[in-house]
């Protein structure tokens, strides 16, 4: 049953997901204090990375278990599984935690929309690079890490200075859940929700 495969999948990447968000929180000492245009420039450049990375996972996992799928179909599982689950990994779920810590600039960052050009291009490059050689091993790896770290520049544009010791805890856990859940549904759930018959 595909329930035990997502259950199994998302346990075995907590421990990953967990050493991300500590990355994470490591980059956010490292990166305090910095310009708010420096820190929107990290942003746009891991976040278009992120959703690349999540077109080439999310359209790999369809096209190996959905052999012979329509192109149409292949092409809407990999644009809404990447475009989607990144606007909610690095954007939806960094502002919340910035709405409940009451950050001073905090902004929703829509990727697809402020930056269109950019980061359309780069799901249907991650699409169309799975659709001809599909790979879900190292770019899941990439994919976890680099949302984490999208995700923590979205927060940090909200407040790059004078973060307190309780709101670093706060951040790690919002990085975490950030990560955890969206990747895995990303990469794993969304695709397989759409493979029809049994898993192959």
């Amino acid at each position: 049953m595909r329930i035990k495969i997502i259950l199994k999948e998302l346990k075995k990447h907590m421990p990953f997901t967990l050493t991300g968000a500590l990355t994470g929180i490591l980059l956010m000492l490292f990166f305090k204090g910095s310009p708010h245009r420096r820190l929107e420039n990290f942003f746009y450049v891991l976040h278009p990375l992120h959703v690349f990375l999540s077109a080439l996972v999310t359209a790999s996992m369809f096209k190996i278990h959905r052999k012979g799928a329509k192109l149409l179909l292949f092409l809407f599982v990999g644009y809404t599984g990447s475009i989607g689950i990144a606007t909610i990994s690095d954007s939806l779920i960094p502002f919340l935690g910035e709405a409940l810590l009451k950050m001073p600039h905090r902004h929703l960052h829509i990727g697809f929309v402020e930056k269109w050009y950019v980061v359309n291009t780069v799901a249907l490059l991650g699409i169309a690079v799975a659709y001809n050689r599909p790979q879900t091993k190292f770019p899941h790896a990439g994919h976890v890490f680099i949302s984490t770290w999208a995700s923590m520049f979205h927060i940090l544009m909200a407040k790059s200075s004078g973060i307190l010791l309780y709101e670093y805890v706060f951040i790690f856990v919002f990085l975490f859940l950030a990560v955890w859940l969206p990747c895995c549904v990303s990469d794993i759930v969304f695709p397989l929700f759409f493979v029809g018959g049994k898993d192959e």
